[in-house]
């Protein structure tokens, strides 16, 4: 198992480093740079000034080693465009606002999906089974922004019972934090809430028709200790595959939920600096996007052991 993930961890260290250096080159390889989109239609002198002094007129090659040599010492670089502040502390403010956001929306995802596709699959073809299929349909169906603005609408202005917009760390406590965040939580997680119920109801129902299922009952097992302990244990492999990549897509993609709950987070960062041609910004996020992605999958495998030892014993043959 140590030496699975060892290799696992190798394998990820490269798919980091690939990621990292095929934005830096795409970034360069498209026409013009922050400093032509600032200044070289007004004083094109002080764009070339500005370019030389950052180093954006060497080659592309010496311009990468040297972002690697920095970046082995944990320095990302400074921001281009605004008031050159260092792009680790941009992102040390926004992921945790990020953090924060896909961590609820996923706990409320999980808690909703996980019980409504059990309940699904065990009361098949009942108007329970039915009506958590239309709702799953319903939550796919539903673009997250016009969630978020329907949930402002009637629990913000209508109610007044939640905070609109903005954004509040733990530090100002609880209720605070909760607040502020519940609102877009639910429209982050709803539509990947529906995606793990139906996940968990197909995978469910699959287990629930194999003989060791109909063996347990005919021993007289107790019908929550066949659910809970035999089907649901064995139906979790595919649900936790999409449960990763649910959570590492929260992480990456809640820029549109951000934007419109005015919450500064990674991925709103990630867009502004993208906009602005900002590729220090720019390759930092992405580097730390792909860090959760990769992270994220190599927790799914470790899982996977855990669920079924089976997969443990044919990785370390």
């Amino acid at each position: 198992m140590t030496r699975y993930l060892v290799y696992r961890v190798l394998h990820a260290l490269l798919v980091i480093w690939l990621v990292v250096t095929l934005v830096f080159f795409m970034l360069r390889a498209v026409p013009g740079d922050p400093f032509a989109a600032m200044l070289a239609d007004v004083d094109p002198e002080a764009a070339e000034e500005l370019r030389a002094k950052w180093g954006y007129d060497q080659p592309a090659y010496v311009q990468y080693y040297k972002w690697m040599i920095n970046l082995v010492h944990g320095d990302l670089g400074n921001s281009v465009y605004g008031s050159n502040v260092p792009v680790t502390r941009i992102l040390a403010e926004a992921f945790p606002r990020t953090m924060s956001l896909a961590f609820l929306a996923f706990s409320i995802a999980l808690t909703i999906s996980i019980t409504a596709g059990i309940i699904s699959a065990v009361k098949r073809r009942s108007f329970m089974d039915h009506a958590v299929t239309v709702i799953a349909f319903l939550g796919l169906s539903m673009p997250d922004f016009w969630v978020g603005i329907l949930l402002i609408i009637v629990f913000a202005v209508r109610l007044g019972w939640l905070p609109a917009i903005g954004y509040k760390p733990m530090s100002e406590g609880f209720w605070a934090w909760f607040s502020h965040l519940i609102l877009p939580a639910v429209a982050a997680g709803t539509p990947f809430a529906a995606i793990i119920t139906r996940m968990t109801r197909s995978s469910m129902l699959e287990v629930l028709q194999t003989e060791y299922i109909k063996v347990a009952r005919a021993k007289g097992l107790s019908e929550q200790r066949v659910i809970m302990v035999h089907a649901f244990k064995n139906a979790l492999i595919p649900v936790v595959t999409v449960m990763g990549i649910a959570f590492a897509l929260l992480m990456a993609g809640t820029v549109i939920v951000e934007n419109v709950f005015a919450i500064k987070g990674l991925g709103r960062v990630l867009i502004q600096g993208i906009l602005n041609r900002d590729y220090p910004v720019v390759q930092g996020a992405i580097m730390i996007v792909s860090v959760l992605f990769v992270f994220s999958n190599l927790v799914v495998d470790v899982l996977y052991t855990m669920i079924d030892p089976r997969i443990r014993f044919v990785e370390e043959q």
